[in-house]
């Protein structure tokens, strides 16, 4: 991994291109996943998707899918913990554990790229991920479409919470799953005005490979 890239976990892409990382997290369902591939491939976008271990065992033709449309892979852990809590061998067999099954069952490494469960993390916790050679990614905008309607949240607030941050490098937050509850999708819904309105600002789209590049580009 990249050495200027240690101890850090990142908020945004180090670049003032006027470009933005979609990222998306899958731990509890798959139920959005489609809709948000059908959306990618529609508008030509790449994505990254950060997979738990859980996830891919539970759902590998989802995962799969993920892959064979052309997007970029993450590590999210295994079972989703609190990682300030965990010493650091169990750090190691969250990390190790679900990078195996994400090879196994999504068929992609998910190498270099890492994603705190809750965004839980402190500089011990950053290390002992880079030490594995993972670059931890956080992001610049939760779109917290999450929560649901039962939240009290929408499809155009998720919308509204993307462009009125939008920034060259920045990096969104979005989740593969249904609201446990309410079953509402809003990250899914929200998807196609979200790339449609970025780009009416003048934005494009990259990977989260772009932080191998030294440019930036």
């Amino acid at each position: 991994m990249p050495a200027h890239l240690r101890g850090q976990d990142l908020e945004r892409i180090p670049t003032d291109r006027r470009v933005v990382a979609l990222t998306f997290d899958a731990g509890a369902n798959a139920d959005a996943v489609a809709p948000i591939l059908t959306t990618l491939a529609r508008e030509q976008v790449t994505g990254t998707f950060f997979l738990t271990g859980a996830f891919v065992r539970q759902f590998p033709d989802e995962s799969r899918a993920v892959v064979d449309a052309g997007h970029r892979l993450g590590n999210h852990s295994v079972t989703h913990p609190s990682f300030t809590s965990l010493t650091d061998d169990e750090i190691r067999a969250e990390v190790r554990d679900a990078e195996a099954d994400i090879i196994t069952h999504a068929g992609a490494d998910p190498r270099p790229y890492f994603r705190f469960p809750y965004g839980d993390r402190d500089a011990r916790t950053i290390a002992a991920v880079n030490d594995l050679e993972y670059i931890a990614v956080r992001w610049t905008v939760d779109t917290l479409g999450w929560q649901g309607t039962s939240g009290g949240r929408s499809a155009g607030e998720v919308t509204r919470r993307v462009l009125d941050t939008a920034q060259p490098g920045q990096i969104v937050l979005m989740h593969v799953g249904s609201h446990p509850t309410d079953g509402s999708t809003l990250d899914a819904d929200a998807l196609p005005g979200i790339i449609s309105g970025l780009r009416d600002a003048g934005y494009g789209f990259v990977t989260l490979d772009v932080l191998l590049s030294p440019d930036g580009s």
